[in-house]
Parts: C-alpha cells; structure tokens; sequence
C-alpha cells in the first residue's frame, strides 16, 4: 500500500458519496414533481430535513450498529457504540499487509451516510400529500439510527446474512427494499388519499403538478448512480479494481436504459400511448434491479435485467393500486418489488449465488424491516398521529404544515 493508492481510494470513495448525495436532489425534484402543486413545499422539505435527520443520526448512533467493532462475525445483534472513532494512522496504512486500510475511515462513513438517506428517501414519495411532517421526521430518526443499520450489519457490517452467502453489491436489497418495506408499513397504516379510489374500485387519476421537474429529478438520480454503484467498488487504485469500476457504470447505465425503453413499450401496449411516469419510473426500476449485481454481468444482460425491472414496475404499480395502497410516486413497486428482482437475479450471472440465499436474504430484510417500521409507525400514529385531516388534506399540506406555497403567483389575483 502507498501513500499515493490510498489518497486515490479516498478521493475516489468521497466524489463517489458526492454522487450518492446529489440522488436527495433527485428524489426532491423527482417527488416534487410528481406531487400535487399544494404539497410541494411539503415534499421538499421532508427531502433536505431527512437528509440532515439521516447524517446526524447515522454519526450518533447508526454506524456504530451497522459496523460495531464489538460484534462477532456472522452474528445477529449487532454492537453498539456512539459517534465515530479516530481515522486510520500514517503507520497503520503504510505497514502493508492483510487487513490494512486502503481508504480513509471518514471516507467511508460519508459513502455509508449518503446510502442511510437514500432509504429514507424512498419513504418520503409513498406517504406524500397526507402524511404529518412532524410524525414523518420522527419516524427518520429510528429509520436512520436504529432500522437501517441493523439489516446493513447483517449483510455488510459482517453479520449472518453475510455468513450465509447472500450477496447485494450496492443495496437493491439493503438500501432499496429496505426503503420500500418501511413505505410499505407507513402506508398502510396512513390509507389512500381522498378520492383516489372510488368505491367501485375505479382509480382516480392524481396527476403530477411538474412533469419537468420529475424528469430532471429522474435524470439526477440515474447520475448519482454511477457513485451509488461505482463506489460500492470500494477501490480504484488497481488495475482489476479500475477495471470493475468501468464495467460497473457502463452495466449501470444500460440497466436504467433497458428499463426505459420496456416500459415505454410495455405502457404503449397497455395505454395506447407512450405515459411519462411509467417510462421514468422504468429508468429507476432498472436501476434498482442491477443495484444488487452491477459487475458480473455483460453489458446486454445488465440491460436485459434492467428491463425486466421496467416491465415488472409497471404491471406492479398498477396492482397496488388494484389493492388500494396508493403510493404517489411508485415509490414502493420501483424500489421493492424491482429490488427483489435485482436480488433474485443475481445467480443468473454470478455463480457464487443461489437462489435459495438470495430468497432468504430478501425475506429477512423484509421481514425486519417491515415489522420494525410498523410497530414505530403505530407508536406514532398513537401519541401523535400520522395523518394530516381530511380539510388540510384538501387544502394541502403546504399551507397547512408549512405555512407557504410552492408556486404563489400562480394563484396570485392581478392587481
């Protein structure tokens, strides 16, 4: 190890956690765009509060539970500890050797960091327009600190699900289905917005008030990928390490481009014309589906994956709402059910999986994360509730939690 490899890796690590931070812009603009005109102002704030909520939780308490120094390898409870221990010495990374650091402890606590919001984000557009801001941002608090970093333990802080074989590169499952499942719980605990589902069982449109905006945010969030999965390389400094890197976002990218394009496809088929929310939200599906093994396959099957991801995610969308659980954004079937596929896909191409560890790993984040967030989101809705009510719904959240509008002068009288 050199002086030079090791400020390459952390340069490298920290602009790839830059990349990974620009994806809560995305979500923002996404999200925002896809919301109603009066829940914006909402919206965007529950994004850059969660964001803050995320990093000082996760420094407090978090990436002591996910990565304990106290914990055996291959176990189920995780350590504990609080705030973040020194950074690595001159000495320790220049004696070389089995277990010498490559890259800078800080380093890695900002790439984690940025992976922790990235999750709660997922969150933030399922419960949109009828969730109280306040219950919202406590429920981050445990999502960040405690949630989180006990299923990211058990696969990379070195617990069971590690152990066992169960292989996520970058998170489709510790990150994106992690994110779903607790939307999930949120939901249904919160129930459909007014008016979205007719008794019939017919589906109300809810139109989105900014379709450029939700673009631009997919297109943030399809660039921030490239950290999210190219940083989950961990280095670059080295030939072969350079190398996954390269083959990591060119299978990143056509992922999300063979997403896209089925379902635009698949929404043409089905609608008679080309719908702009199902064809972002296939970019995104693509995404989250290669997320889980961006570096094995070839770069035609990682846009195969990806667009089995863009077909799954419109035919999911649509069944949830058959099933009543409105999820505004899509949030819960781009990052879910495509994460299970993400997961379930990766012995197709690395034949160190089976299927059989990807099914469990998959169900025991499910099923803790689901749990968990339930139980949190009940307590909540208890002490203080977690829906806003039926008149500020109707006015928006805007005005009601927030006291402002997103666009004024648009209803503003002529003078």
């Amino acid at each position: 190890m050199t002086e030079t490899n090791y400020a390459l890796d952390t340069f490298y690590f920290l602009m790839c956690g830059v990349l990974v931070m620009l994806m809560a812009a995305g979500f923002s603009m996404l999200e925002a765009g896809l919301v109603r005109g009066k829940n914006t102002v909402e919206i965007l704030t529950k994004n850059v509060s969660l964001y803050s909520i995320a990093s000082i939780c996760f420094m407090v308490l978090g990436y002591q539970i996910m990565y304990p120094t106290n914990a055996p390898e291959g176990g189920i409870i995780p350590g504990f500890g609080f705030l973040l221990g020194a950074d690595h010495t001159a000495d320790a990374v220049l004696a070389g050797g089995e277990g010498a650091p490559y890259y800078s402890a800080r380093a890695d606590f900002f790439f984690q960091v940025v992976f922790v919001a990235t999750a709660m984000s997922v969150v933030s557009g399922a419960v949109a327009e009828r969730m109280k801001l306040w219950a919202f941002l406590l429920f981050a608090v445990f999502m960040t600190s405690i949630i989180y970093p006990v299923e990211g333990y058990w696969k990379w802080g070195g617990g069971f699900l590690n152990e066992m074989g169960f292989l996520d590169y970058a998170g489709s499952g510790v990150v994106h289905l992690t994110g779903a499942c607790a939307a999930l719980a949120g939901v249904l605990l919160l129930g459909p917005r007014k008016g979205k589902y007719n008794p019939n069982g017919a589906v109300n449109a809810m139109p989105g008030a900014n379709l450029p905006l939700a673009t631009l945010g997919t297109m943030l969030l399809w660039f921030g990928w490239f950290g999210f999965n190219g940083g989950s390389e961990l280095k670059v400094a080295a030939i072969d390490s350079a190398n996954n890197v390269a083959a990591v976002f060119v299978n990143t990218n056509m992922a999300a481009a063979g997403g896209l394009v089925a379902a635009l496809i698949v929404s043409r088929l089905l609608f008679g014309k080309a719908d702009l929310t199902m064809v972002l939200n296939g970019a995104l599906a693509g995404l989250v589906s290669i997320t889980a093994e961006p570096l094995t396959p070839s770069p035609l099957f990682a846009t195969l994956i990806g667009a089995v991801g863009g077909v799954i995610v419109v035919f999911a969308i649509l069944a949830l709402d058959k099933l009543k659980i409105d999820d505004p954004v899509g949030a819960i079937s781009v990052h879910g059910i495509a994460g299970i596929w993400g997961l379930m896909a990766v012995p197709l191409t690395n034949t160190t999986a089976s299927f059989i560890t990807q099914f469990i790993g998959a169900a025991v984040i499910f099923s803790w994360v689901f749990a968990a967030s339930f139980i949190i989101w009940f307590i909540i809705k208890l002490v203080m509730g977690i829906r806003v009510s039926e008149e500020e719904e109707f006015e928006g959240v805007d005005i009601t939690e927030c006291g402002m509008e997103a666009y004024p002068e648009f209803g503003a009288k002529k003078s």
